[in-house]
């Protein structure tokens, strides 16, 4: 452990002068200049992912939560999307300041700097709250999903991508040690499947859907499914159809997939 716990924003420039380390910042969506890395956010497998998940949910009002340097809240405006995004970081590297940086007028991006514990929204605001890896970084995650479901309209959607889920409490530590920054600034955590399922369906909310590791491009990438599939189909030695991977394969290896961190996406709407 460091003598010095470092800052979000220290420790992602500490990542950026790593020479190893720069195709990990990329697909971090971490490298300037902010508006092209969103933009090339907005071009990835992952949002292509997030937009076919939202395709029957007209644009309305989105919450992005923990919206960091803005690259989900340039992706739901340029979608058509009024967005306000939450973030408390004020930084120009990871926070508010990298935001405005990539608003442009015709995005019209509503910046806010508040946790998500504490949303300073009325009751039913908002039409869709969305967090990309953002509640397994939440101080309380009950609270936080308190707060994410007060502030959702009834018949409201909610989608949390990219979360980070334990097998059991003893695995965190396996996590923590193998997680590329939290050495540097001690900011990581993770939870089990069902406290997930739990903090969100007590507030309220519904889930509808539950993607695990290999069920969708939004957790893969920056791999995506058609490498997975072209992985297994070499791995197997058959032409097998993508169909069958899809339908089979996956769900016996996301069942075997125990991987401490690994991630999930959860999908639903506010009853």
């Amino acid at each position: 452990m460091r003598d010095k716990v470092l800052s979000w924003e220290e420790a992602v420039l500490w990542l950026r002068g790593q020479p190893e380390k720069q195709e990990l910042v990329r697909a971090c969506f971490y490298d300037d200049p902010p508006e092209k890395s969103a933009e090339r956010f907005y071009l990835s497998t992952e949002w292509k992912a997030v937009q076919r998940l939202l395709t029957s949910i007209p644009c309305g009002s989105v919450l992005d939560i923990g919206a960091g340097r803005g690259i989900s809240s340039y992706a739901f405006a340029q979608d058509g999307w009024n967005v306000t995004a939450l973030e408390p970081d004020s930084s120009d590297v990871v926070g508010t300041g990298a935001i405005r940086q990539i608003n442009r007028p015709e995005l019209n991006i509503t910046i806010e700097e508040k946790r998500g514990e504490q949303l300073p929204f009325a009751d039913k605001t908002f039409d869709l709250v969305y967090g990309r890896a953002v509640l397994h970084h939440a101080d309380a995650l009950p609270a936080f999903c308190c707060e994410a479901a007060r502030v959702l309209k009834s018949g409201g959607w909610f989608l949390f991508t990219r979360e980070h889920v334990l097998s059991n409490s003893a695995d965190l530590n396996k996590f923590l040690e193998n997680h590329a920054l939290h050495h540097l600034y001690q900011g990581e955590y993770a939870y089990k499947l069902s406290e997930y399922l739990q903090a969100i369906h007590d507030t309220g909310m519904k889930c509808l859907k539950v993607l695990a590791p290999y069920s969708s491009d939004i957790n893969l990438f920056p791999s995506s499914q058609q490498e997975l599939f072209g992985r297994i189909k070499k791995a197997k030695h058959f032409p097998l159809p993508n169909f069958f991977i899809k339908t089979v394969i996956l769900p016996k290896m996301n069942k075997k997939n125990n991987t401490p961190g690994r991630l999930y996406t959860f999908f639903g709407k506010k009853l």
